[in-house]
C-alpha cells in the first residue's frame, strides 16, 4: 500500500511537469471548414530557404494526428531563425473524401525571427484556403 502511494505520488508530480515542456518550436494544423472538422493523415513537408542560394532542402515531414495537428516540428535545442515552407499535400484527402479539389498541394512561406513558438494552420475547404501565424 505505502509503494503504491508512493507510485502515485511520483506520476502525479512527474506527469504535469513534463507535460508543460514545449520542446519543438513549429507546430501545425488543418481544418476542413466545409465539414467542420480537423483533417487527419495528411503528409506535411518542411523545408527551410537557403538565403544564400535561394534553393529549398529539406528538414522533415510528417503526417496529421486525428485531431489534424502536427506538433513536432523544430526542437527548441537550436536557433531555428530562417525562412520555411509547409507543403500540405492535400489531394489524397480530398480523392478518398470523393471530393473535387482545385489544390493538388499547398504551400504556405514564413520566417522565424525568435526564439518563440510558431503555430501555422491552414483552413481548408475543396477551393479555397486560408493560413495565418496562430499560437
Amino acid at each position: 500500500m505505502k509503494n503504491s502511494i508512493l507510485l502515485f505520488l511520483f506520476v502525479l508530480i512527474t506527469i504535469p511537469a513534463s507535460a508543460q515542456t514545449n520542446t519543438h518550436q513549429l507546430s501545425s494544423h488543418i481544418l476542413d471548414i466545409s465539414k467542420g472538422v480537423p483533417v487527419a493523415n495528411v503528409t506535411i513537408k518542411l523545408e527551410q530557404m537557403n538565403e544564400k542560394t535561394a534553393t529549398w532542402f529539406f528538414v522533415d515531414e510528417k503526417k496529421t494526428d486525428k485531431n489534424g495537428r502536427i506538433t513536432d516540428f523544430l526542437s527548441t535545442e537550436k536557433n531555428n531563425n530562417g525562412i520555411y515552407k509547409l507543403t500540405y499535400f492535400t489531394s489524397a484527402y480530398f480523392k478518398e473524401n470523393n471530393i473535387e479539389s482545385f489544390y493538388p498541394f499547398i504551400e504556405v512561406v514564413f520566417q522565424i525571427k525568435d526564439k518563440t513558438h510558431y503555430h501555422v494552420p491552414i483552413t481548408l475547404s475543396a477551393f479555397g484556403y486560408a493560413t495565418y501565424r496562430g499560437n
